[in-house]
């Protein structure tokens, strides 16, 4: 046989790039066997670079949309270099938004219907915990309403519950490609009754030329199927993309609907609105098992089954939904979906569609299940304006303490910080603002103990009696990988 010679410290940071091209690639001391005989493990470390994709925010003339990027400080504040820039999803576009260093929220503004997608990318410092939320303000028209999106990462998969074909409500699947070769997509449609049959090819290898974006009207996929409620399913045979669902709702609105979280026997809502006037809950179970799942609404002081909609059944491939009215009563709270039988926790995705509101005066909303905030999770563009912010906090099964950091403001001010202990079951409101902040600012959570959290960020900024909002969740920022240490000798990774 012949012999390779063990691999050089450069080469093995070159095999660690190809396996895990956002880890951060300062090669961590070698592994192999310690002196005392034992392995040791794995390192963590910081991202070197990060990719967020933004899609179109509107088509309305008269909208006027926000960019708010944010990277948390570095432990320590040690200083360090870092670029991060958003720009137009086209090989020609312009930066629109160019951070310059971690801890300090930085700010951009588009007028009308031709703010185009954008892709980001943010490199050394500024790349661990990047995060970018885009505002739109519509004040009249269809698409009249506050809707929000935190731009996020591309993938090959999205699941979409409480999407709809109906009269009335036009829901648009918006697609960005961010990388240089093109993406081909598939969308797929699941009423109460299963998989809707499509016009021939409609929804099938659908073309997302390179660096560029393209939306897709649910309803013309399946012309002939009006549904109040539906699941849609994006994935991708080719390449990948950034994808959201942009909903307009006849005289109650419009919002952003995010991809809810990866299928789990366990989902959790969190924040839904203190004054919710209707909420309807919407479950899908992808799988081959039907779910029955209890409910429960996580409130400041425990967790209590709604009375009248104490479960849910749900057959495998098939869109179930459930009138919920006005669930909370005056505290924000989460909803909490288990398996009935613990043995038969089938998988599900779920997601609220919420109003605040009445009569000409609706305003919509949506809480997609969400996974928990991790290590560190943060929600960018809060504004410092009297109850425009709320911070909900959920410990759905566990104790457990958090911190939470209000950054400074794009205009100045002083970090805030408190930490804020969490019963099993509940949900906390914090409201918390940088001291003397002016402008938009970040809300960074970090899990401190205990159990795993789930977060939710409320943005409420009324326009003409109408109680405009909506609501983000914080999702873990994956700020940091893990890497394995290297071994003496790696000649084995050539054989």
């Amino acid at each position: 046989m012949k012999h390779r010679a063990p691999l050089t410290l450069a080469a093995v940071t070159a095999a660690l790039a190809a396996l895990a091209a956002l880890a951060s690639l300062t090669a961590p001391a070698a592994e192999g066997k310690a002196a005392d005989g034992k392995t040791a493990a794995a390192v963590r470390m910081p991202v070197e670079r990060s990719l967020l994709v933004c899609p179109a925010p509107s088509s309305s003339d008269i909208a006027d949309t926000a960019y708010t990027a944010f990277t948390p400080a570095a432990p320590g504040g040690a200083k360090t270099q870092g670029t991060a820039r958003l720009l137009g999803a086209t090989a020609e576009a312009k930066p629109v938004l160019e951070p310059k260093e971690p801890g300090k929220p930085f700010g951009a503004t588009a007028s009308g219907a031709d703010a185009p997608a954008l892709n980001g990318t943010a490199d050394g410092a500024l790349a661990p915990g990047w995060t970018v939320q885009q505002t739109t303000k519509a004040s009249v028209g269809r698409a009249r309403g506050l809707l929000g999106a935190g731009c996020t990462a591309p993938g090959t998969d999205f699941w979409f519950p409480a999407v709809s074909t109906a009269k009335g409500r036009e829901d648009y699947v918006h697609l960005t490609n961010p990388d240089d070769a093109a993406a081909v997509v598939d969308i797929r449609l699941f009423g109460p009754d299963g998989a809707l049959k499509t016009d021939a090819g409609a929804g099938e290898n659908i073309r997302i030329d390179p660096r560029s974006s393209a939306s897709v009207l649910l309803s013309s996929l399946a012309p002939a199927t009006q549904l109040a409620d539906a699941t849609a399913h994006v994935t991708t045979r080719a390449g990948r993309v950034g994808a959201s669902v942009q909903v307009a709702e006849d005289g109650v609105g419009a919002d952003w609907l995010p991809a809810a979280a990866d299928p789990t026997g366990s989902p959790v809502l969190p924040g839904i609105p203190a004054d919710a006037a209707s909420v309807r809950l919407v479950v899908f179970a992808p799988g081959d098992q039907d779910a029955d799942l209890a409910l429960r609404l996580a409130g400041p002081g425990g967790a209590i089954s709604p009375a009248g909609n104490e479960q849910v059944h749900v057959k495998a491939g098939m869109t179930a939904s459930v009138d919920l009215g006005d669930l909370t009563r005056g505290e924000p709270g989460s909803l909490l979906l288990t398996p009935v039988d613990a043995k038969k926790a089938a998988p599900v995705v779920a997601a609220l569609r919420v109003v605040r509101g009445a009569g000409t005066k609706q305003e919509l909303g949506f809480v997609p299940a969400a996974g928990p905030v991790g290590a560190r999770a943060t929600a960018a563009d809060n504004r410092p304006d009297e109850n425009a912010t709320v911070l909900s906090l959920t410990a759905p099964a566990a104790d457990a303490k958090v911190r939470v950091t209000a950054s400074p403001g794009t205009g100045g001010g002083e970090a805030a910080s408190q930490e804020v202990a969490l019963k099993a079951g509940t949900t906390q409101k914090v409201t918390l603002a940088p001291t003397g902040g002016k402008g938009p600012y970040a809300l960074t959570v970090e899990t401190l103990s205990g159990g795993p959290v789930h977060a939710a960020r409320t943005l409420s900024l009324p326009h003409d009696g109408i109680a405009m909002f909506t609501v983000q969740t914080l999702s873990d920022d994956r700020s940091t990988v893990s890497v394995p240490r290297a071994r003496q000798d790696l000649s084995v990774l050539t054989r």
